[in-house]
């Protein structure tokens, strides 16, 4: 089985989506094992985001992803993160097919509504972040 990070980002909260989106992801079979509600820090946002540091989006990201409460969650489940992308969709909404939550919910490319890891990897390294191993249920 495998894990995921997932982060419901502020435009999703702002719009009172958070149950929305955790409810389409648990429809697919995958698991909720980890929730926690919180205010990034710059300091954790920058963390998250160190591999866009030398992009020229990356303080607008980090800008963005602070400026309202989130959710961090771990869902796990058979090729969890694969079925967490499909569900997503495309990171620009614009390109995201109807049906997927970025198609549905997303409003431009940095504020898409979810942000789920990328790889096996990435996910452990993300999950390490936001939660200690006794948050994460089974």
């Amino acid at each position: 089985m495998e894990r995921s990070l997932v982060l419901i980002k502020p435009d999703a909260m702002e719009r009172g989506l958070a149950g929305t989106i955790i409810s389409r992801l648990e429809s697919h079979g995958l698991k909720l094992v980890a929730i926690r509600m919180l205010h990034l820090d710059k300091e954790l946002a920058e963390r998250h985001y160190a591999i866009h540091k030398e992009k020229p989006f990356f303080k607008g990201l980090v800008d963005y992803i602070t400026s309202a409460p989130i959710i961090a969650s771990v869902f796990t489940g058979e090729n969890a993160i694969a079925a967490i992308r499909e569900i997503m969709g495309p990171t620009d909404p614009a390109k995201a097919e109807p049906g997927t939550i970025r198609g549905d919910f997303g409003v431009d490319i940095e504020h898409n509504s979810i942000h789920g890891s990328d790889s096996l990897g990435t996910a452990e390294q993300e999950i390490r972040l936001f939660f200690w191993d006794d948050e994460i249920f089974t």
